[in-house]
């Protein structure tokens, strides 16, 4: 694994977490690449790092080019879109034998597709979603799902197992999209579940019971990430927050997906469609800034409430 040489494509929330984690702890003896749309924010996080550990390229072609392995974690299917189509369009970039791995949440049949474009040119393509607050990435505490050929998974496990993961749960084979079917159905069960404990906490307040003993319950029966949500909307960071935690315009994204998924499958999933009219009315209220835990103020709103609690 010495041998390896790492490259990391984008530095959002998780993305800083992931990477910081493979510079300080991966098994690679040479410093990871970083690269960031914007250069400057790259080679600020590289210095926060350690030089010895961490280094910047000021183009996509730079980094994959030095790379053996090259990590991609974007916010959407556009931006891995662009990443991959700089990559393709670039003839001196020789792509052969390098693994590209994206740990970003897309449609599985934009996995599908980068796979079939990065095959023609000799790379190798491993989807790997990842479940984790942004928290749970700078703990190296996240739950990843590669999917692809085996021996490539094998040799991105030690990237993995315990740098920057609890968890591996693998989905060997060529359907690289079942990773990302695996990540959409995960994550609407999330935004889902943060719905259903916004309705609780209205439903609480609203019918005298108290939203501080229906939240004490919460920490009781669901204590982890639910519990933290229960905690941000009962103390109002679901508005006061500058930038989101986990943003509108994402979620929104997923559950769209999540749509198309079923509407594929012949399926119709009703709570998606309850939750993203929620969402909806948290982009009208907050625009950017909305924030998932937002549905809280929309429910509140619609019950006769004000959106801030």
């Amino acid at each position: 694994m010495a041998s390896e040489r790492i490259a990391w494509l984008g530095l959002g929330n998780i993305g800083r977490g992931m990477s910081r984690n493979i510079a300080q702890k991966g098994p690679q003896s040479s410093p990871v690449i970083l690269y960031n749309r914007t250069t400057s924010k790259a080679s600020v996080f590289a210095e926060s790092i350690d030089s010895n550990k961490a280094t910047v390229a000021a183009t996509i072609s730079e980094a994959v080019q030095q790379a053996t392995i090259a990590f991609i974690c974007v916010g959407d299917d556009q931006a891995l879109d662009q990443i991959i189509n700089t990559m393709v369009s670039d003839s001196s970039l020789d792509l052969t034998s390098k693994i590209i791995v994206d740990c970003s949440t897309v449609h599985p049949n934009t996995s599908r597709r980068i796979h079939a474009t990065l095959l023609e040119r000799g790379a190798t393509f491993i989807a790997c979603p990842v479940f984790g607050a942004p928290n749970m990435a700078d703990a190296g505490q996240m739950i990843v799902i590669p999917a692809g050929k085996q021996e490539a998974i094998d040799r991105l496990q030690p990237f993995f197992d315990g740098v920057t993961a609890k968890a591996t749960l693998p989905l060997p084979g060529d359907d690289v999209g079942r990773a990302s079917q695996l990540k959409i159905l995960g994550n609407t069960f999330i935004l889902n579940t943060v719905e259903t404990v916004a309705e609780g906490l209205v439903l609480a307040e609203k019918c005298g019971l108290g939203a501080d003993n229906y939240q004490k319950w919460i920490h009781t029966w669901l204590p982890g990430p639910f519990a933290k949500y229960t905690d941000r909307m009962c103390e109002g960071d679901y508005y006061k927050r500058d930038e989101p935690l986990f943003a509108v315009d994402l979620a929104r994204k997923d559950l769209g997906h999540a749509s198309s998924i079923a509407q594929e499958a012949g399926v119709r999933m009703r709570s998606v469609e309850v939750t993203d009219a929620y969402l909806q009315e948290v982009k009208k209220e907050k625009g950017v800034k909305g924030d998932l835990a937002g549905v809280y103020g929309a429910i509140r709103k619609e019950s006769g409430l004000d959106y801030e609690n």
